[in-house]
C-alpha cells in the first residue's frame, strides 16, 4: 500500500513539475475541481489578491488522490521548505490522519495555519418523527441502540459517522459499536433515506439539508455549531440543549513544515485578514458557511485535540487498531 501511495505522490509531483513551477503563491487543492478543497483554494486565493496580501492571483493546482493523501505526501516529501505554498484542508484531512489513511503520515509533518469558516454539522429527522429535541433522540439510542439508525454521506468511520459518535459520547453514551450507521454516497442520498423513513435520523452538514428544511420534509433537532446560524435561526445548537459539541466541517489551510517561523506567521496573518474581509463574509453568506476562525497556535492545538478524539473513537468502533 505504501509503495502504491508513494508512486501516486511522485506521479502527481512529476506532472506538476512538467507544467512548470509557480512563480507566485500556489494553493494545492487535494482533489479534482469542483469540490470543497478546490472551493477553499479558489476563494481564499482570489481574496488574498483582492485585498492586496499577494500581488498576483494565487495559482490553484488540483492534486487529487487518496482522499488528500497524495497532496499531503507530495508536500512533505518535495515541497517542505516552499514558503509560497498553501494547501486546502478540512475536517476530512484530520479524520484521515487520525485513522492513518495517509500511509503513516502524521499531523506534525506540516504546519497548520488555521480555519476560517465551517459547514456546521446538523442532525435531522423526518417531518413526522416523534423526536422533538436532540435529547429525545439521544435517550432513544440509550434505551435501544438497535431501534435508531442514522444515515450519513460518508463511509463508516468518516466524519458524518464520527459526528454522531462524538455527540452521543458527550451525552454519556460510550458504546460506539452499538450505534447503527449507514454510510451512503453523499448527503443527498443520506437525507433521502430519512425522508423516506428508512432511517430515523440523518447526520450531515447544514449546507446539504437547507432545501429539505425549507420544503418541510425534515426537521433539524440540532446544529453542531457554537451559536445559531444566520438564516437558520430556529435551529437550536446542541450546546444550548446541554450537549457540549461543536462539529464543524471546517475549511482552512496548512503549509509545509520546513518554512521559517516568520513565513508561518505571515500566513497566519494573511488568513486572519481574509477572514475579516467583506469578500469572505459574502462568500460565507452565499454558500451557507458559518464563521469559524481559529488560527496559529490555537489552531495547531485544536488539530492535535481533534485528531486525538477521532483516534480514540475510531479505535472503539474498530476502524483502527
Amino acid at each position: 500500500m505504501k509503495t502504491t501511495f508513494k508512486a501516486l505522490a511522485l506521479s502527481a509531483v512529476a506532472a506538476f513539475s512538467a507544467a512548470g513551477a509557480a512563480s507566485a503563491t500556489e494553493c494545492i487543492a487535494p482533489a479534482n475541481p469542483g469540490g470543497g478543497w478546490d472551493f477553499t483554494c479558489r476563494q481564499i486565493g482570489r481574496i488574498l489578491q483582492e485585498i492586496g496580501v499577494t500581488p498576483n492571483l494565487v495559482q490553484v493546482t488540483n492534486m487529487a488522490g487518496a482522499g488528500g493523501g497524495v497532496a499531503y505526501s507530495a508536500v512533505v516529501a518535495d515541497r517542505n521548505e516552499d514558503a509560497d505554498l498553501i494547501v486546502a484542508a478540512s475536517s476530512a484531512t484530520t479524520t484521515r490522519l487520525a485513522q492513518n489513511a495517509f500511509a503513516g503520515a502524521t499531523a506534525d509533518q506540516v504546519r497548520w495555519v488555521g480555519a476560517i469558516a465551517g459547514d456546521p454539522g446538523v442532525i435531522v429527522v423526518g417531518k413526522d418523527s416523534p423526536y422533538q429535541s436532540i435529547n429525545d433522540l439521544i435517550e432513544a439510542v440509550k434505551a435501544d441502540p438497535a431501534a435508531v439508525s442514522f444515515a450519513g454521506g460518508s463511509a463508516v468511520g468518516g466524519f458524518d459517522h464520527l459526528k454522531v459518535l462524538m455527540l452521543l459520547n458527550r451525552a454519556g453514551f460510550t458504546d460506539a459499536k452499538s450505534v447503527k450507521y449507514i454510510g451512503l454516497d453523499g448527503g443527498a442520498d443520506a437525507i433521502t433515506q430519512t425522508v423516506g423513513g428508512f432511517t430515523q435520523a440523518m447526520t450531515g452538514d447544514l449546507s446539504e439539508v437547507g432545501g429539505f428544511l425549507k420544503s418541510g420534509d425534515v426537521r433539524a433537532l440540532a446544529v453542531l455549531s457554537d451559536a445559531r446560524v444566520t438564516g437558520f435561526d430556529d435551529i437550536p445548537t446542541a450546546k444550548e440543549q446541554g450537549v457540549d459539541l461543536v462539529a464543524m466541517n471546517w475549511r482552512g489551510l496548512y503549509v509545509p513544515k520546513g518554512i521559517s517561523d516568520d513565513d508561518y506567521a505571515k500566513w497566519v496573518d494573511a488568513l486572519n485578514k481574509v477572514a475579516a474581509s467583506d469578500q469572505w463574509k459574502q462568500v460565507m453568506t452565499e454558500n451557507g458557511l458559518a464563521p469559524y476562525t481559529v488560527t496559529g497556535a490555537d489552531f495547531e492545538t485544536f488539530v492535535g485535540e481533534n485528531i486525538a478524539e477521532i483516534t480514540n473513537i475510531s479505535k472503539e468502533i474498530g476502524i483502527i487498531q
